[in-house]
């Protein structure tokens, strides 16, 4: 059908939910992006007499194409080269949706998108609706086509898996910087030591390149201390292969603690940090310039001050 300057404006109001809302089940915004317009072209599709409550039609559209979506990403994650780390998103990001709640907050944070990945599609949908979105179970089960018990059964199932995955507690935002704050003031004065004792243990560093940019995991804090020492010392070899000397700079992405290196105002990497009350836990690296693509020009649009440092 036609669709008037009115229902068009409808649609763009609801836009910035259904990003929102795609972002969190697919952890890509890109394909969020295509989600929404793909929703869009179905309601354009469609006999709009027979839609009674507009935003409830879209919700379901929506996420049922991003149950297809992450059916089929599983195939293709398959054949990823290296691990497939969600898309990080940095402050203010209108994609990010609510973070008003602990939940909301906690279910949009890196580490936690990370764990969805562990989610059957169902279990990600129930728990993003429910969580993030604070949607009651008699909608959730009409979207997805369930019963009431049923979408409670699977809420609670994949709220277990999360947790399970979360056995450290956290700390406050502003904690988590100044620790994050000390550990890169020693790792760009290349201290091993007082990186070692801001490190848990049994701390891990992932990273996803995408095959175009190689990356390495690690696993124990000296393993990480000393990788993240050499990172940072001078070297050729590595000004030319990011293009010159990143500047890093302390930044918050998906609601936590995020290490932003940059060239000539374009994003390479985004490091988003595991800040618990046992030390840092966990590094989730990304570097594959195709999930940097938003960031890069979100950061173009701010001031974000001098760097802590200029690395390599």
């Amino acid at each position: 059908m036609a669709l008037s300057v009115s229902d068009v404006d409808r649609f763009e109001a609801a836009r910035p939910r259904l990003e929102a809302i795609a972002y969190r089940l697919l952890g890509s915004a890109g394909e969020a992006e295509d989600a929404v317009q793909e929703t869009f072209l179905r309601w354009q599709a469609a006999d709009a007499e027979r839609i009674e409550v507009l935003e409830a039609w879209l919700t379901k559209v929506l996420t049922n194409l991003c149950l297809n979506q992450l059916a089929s990403a599983r195939a293709r994650r398959e054949t990823y080269v290296g691990h497939w780390l969600p898309e990080p998103l940095l402050a203010g990001d209108p994609m990010l949706g609510p973070a008003d709640t602990a939940e909301q907050r906690e279910s949009l944070s890196y580490a936690v998108l990370t764990l969805m990945e562990r989610l059957t599609p169902n279990e990600r949908a129930v728990y993003v609706l429910r969580a993030a979105f604070d949607y009651p179970h008699r909608e959730i089960a009409e979207i997805l086509g369930l019963t009431e018990a049923a979408s409670q059964q699977i809420f609670h199932r994949a709220k277990k898996h999360v947790a399970d995955g979360r056995t450290r507690a956290e700390v406050d935002g502003a904690t988590a910087r100044r620790i994050v704050e000390e550990f890169l003031t020693a790792a760009g004065n290349g201290e091993t030591e007082p990186l070692v004792r801001l490190l848990t243990e049994d701390a891990f560093g992932i990273g996803d390149g995408g095959g175009k940019v190689p990356t390495r995991d690690f696993v124990g804090a000296t393993a990480i201390a000393t990788f993240l020492r050499g990172l940072f010392r001078p070297g050729k070899a590595k000004r030319d292969l990011v293009g010159g000397r990143p500047e890093i700079h302390l930044s918050t992405a998906n609601g936590g603690p995020a290490v932003v290196a940059v060239v000539d105002g374009r994003i390479i990497g985004i490091m988003c940090l595991d800040v618990t009350a046992e030390g840092i836990a966990a590094f989730h690296n990304q570097v594959n310039p195709s999930k940097l693509e938003r960031a890069t020009a979100r950061w173009a649009a701010g001031d974000h001050g001098e760097p802590l440092f200029t690395a390599f």
